[in-house]
């Protein structure tokens, strides 16, 4: 394709009016001016935050809650604005956010917090008691109050709490400033497999978000909507659908949200002016979709040859599918690709696992004498996971593969 129609190519995609005003508003980064149906959490927050416009330090706080209730938009709100109070009345004040799922070592933190003050340091190869020290000098080079808000902290501790522990300690070896921490969890349980000292020190005070309903996720994309579409662009029944999806998701808004820019995605593709109830269904799809996609492409070879048994099953006849028949299925698959074979129980393990993904439904069912066993039916698009299976080499060559069933299998 040469330059000429390349170019040619976009114009006619720009002539195309975008449905969108600001499409940033709908992602999880933004952080809105008003967040409705969270007022008492932002009351809880702030004051505990408080102290730190007095110069004291505040207490270390934990916020726990499912995905998509909010933790992060409130906790980033209340920073903002205690920064802004604490320029006005000239106190200083500073609000570290760090996100624990990417930034998820000791020394990866704690270089991140010192760069976050100035000091030069490599994201490698020091001592982490080296790192430490020069944030610890850093922060204490002044009369001030750091926050830290330590997002997705349930990541960070998987790989030790030592940095935690310092961080809760660091109070008593400075001089001028205060620190003070916020640690933001999806996992209620995350604190059991803290050092005791550290669970103490960290959860100084809980504040747990609720799940929204679906009028309350309604009321917050009526909010983003004004902002990140054109004035009617939008069906009436596409905001209270995406809530319904939403709630039945334990009223997740940023899945709602998603859902909601995704339809406009899909509509403007489709060169339409105006977003409808099945741009919304095409977008649950795609997302779901996209979701278990990710998940498949991420297991083990093991579980990815116990769910092709499945599949392979399913395309045999077979609507609801055994633990037994699937074993024998996957002894097959194991032999053609040379790979250890597992015992029974350990493939069931591995089915039970698929369950709790969301990829497969197991049910245990009584055979009467015979015992129980789990009826196995598929939850998930059979061609987009048969792709993503056969992505893996190891898979790919039994893309062909047909199973010798044994005769009690049609029963």
């Amino acid at each position: 394709m040469d330059n000429g129609s390349l170019d040619g190519l976009f114009e006619e995609l720009l002539e195309t009016e975008s449905l969108f005003k600001n499409k940033e508003v709908l992602r999880p980064a933004y952080t809105p001016e008003n967040l409705p149906h969270r007022s008492n959490q932002i009351n809880n927050i702030a004051t505990v935050l408080v102290s730190a416009l007095r110069g004291h330090t505040p207490s270390n706080v934990l916020i726990y809650g499912k995905t998509g209730t909010g933790k992060t938009a409130v906790a980033r709100y209340v920073g903002i604005e205690l920064e802004r109070k604490s320029d006005h009345l000239n106190v200083q004040c500073n609000v570290l956010y760090i996100n624990c799922e990417v930034i998820d070592t000791q020394y990866r933190l704690l270089a991140n917090l010192a760069k976050q003050f100035g000091e030069d340091v490599p994201m490698t190869g020091w001592p982490t008691d080296q790192v430490f020290f020069r944030f610890k000098e850093a922060v204490d080079s002044s009369k001030q109050v750091i926050i830290i808000i330590l997002d997705e902290i349930d990541k960070l501790i998987k790989k030790g709490d030592d940095v935690l522990y310092n961080l809760s300690r660091m109070n008593t070896d400075l001089k001028n400033a205060r620190v003070s921490m916020i640690g933001i969890s999806n996992d209620l349980k995350f604190t059991e497999f803290l050092d005791p000292r550290v669970k103490s020190s960290l959860g100084e005070e809980e504040i747990i978000f609720p799940p929204y309903d679906a009028e309350q996720i309604s009321d917050i994309l009526r909010q983003r909507a004004a902002i990140a579409y054109k004035e009617n662009s939008m069906d009436d029944m596409v905001i209270p659908l995406c809530s319904a999806f939403a709630a039945q998701e334990h009223g997740d808004a940023r899945r709602a949200l998603d859902l909601m820019r995704v339809a406009g995605e899909i509509a403007e593709r489709e060169k339409k002016n105006i977003i409808e109830e099945e741009h919304v269904r095409q977008a649950q799809e795609k997302i779901e979709v996209d979701r278990i996609v990710e998940v498949i492409r991420t297991l083990p070879t093991q579980s990815k040859l116990a769910l092709y048994s499945v599949m392979l099953l399913r395309n045999n006849g077979h609507r609801n599918v055994t633990t037994g028949e699937v074993y024998n299925v996957y002894r097959q698959l194991c032999r053609n690709v040379d790979t250890d074979i597992l015992t029974q129980r350990r493939v069931t393990d591995l089915i039970s696992e698929l369950d709790m993904l969301g990829i497969l439904n197991a049910i245990v069912v009584s055979k009467g004498r015979y015992g129980r066993t789990k009826e196995i039916v598929l939850s998930v698009p059979v061609e987009s996971t048969k792709k993503v299976l056969l992505e893996d080499y190891r898979l790919n060559m039994l893309a062909d593969f047909k199973p010798v069933l044994t005769a009690q299998m049609h029963l």
